[in-house]
Order: structure tokens, then sequence, then C-alpha cells
């Protein structure tokens, strides 16, 4: 976001945030999470099974 200036105006900034936050929260890699992007890893993680402690019982 710091190399798109000089802003216009407020909508520039606004639009500059909000694909910044895109960018941090779906497409960067994530070297905690084995360097996948935290979309990818949520994904990942959505797809597996609950712990059996967790499961409700019949």
């Amino acid at each position: 976001m710091r190399n798109k200036g000089p802003w216009s105006g407020i909508n520039d900034v606004e639009i500059a945030v909000a694909e910044y936050i895109d960018w941090f929260n779906q497409r960067r890699l994530h070297g905690e999470l084995g360097h996948v992007t935290p979309a990818e890893y949520e994904t990942a993680h959505d797809a597996e099974e609950p712990h059996p402690s967790l499961q409700k019982s019949s």
C-alpha cells in the first residue's frame, strides 16, 4: 500500500486498504502455516474430521 500513493481522495485510500486486506488474508504465503496462503490453510483445516471429543454422541 505504501508504494501506491499519492492518493487523489478518500476513495482511493479505501480501495487500497481493501486490496491490502484481501492480499493479507487470502493470498500471502505464511511461513508459520507451511508456506501456504491463509485461505488454503483454512480450507484444509475445515476439511479435516472433527476431533472425537468434539463429536456429538447419539
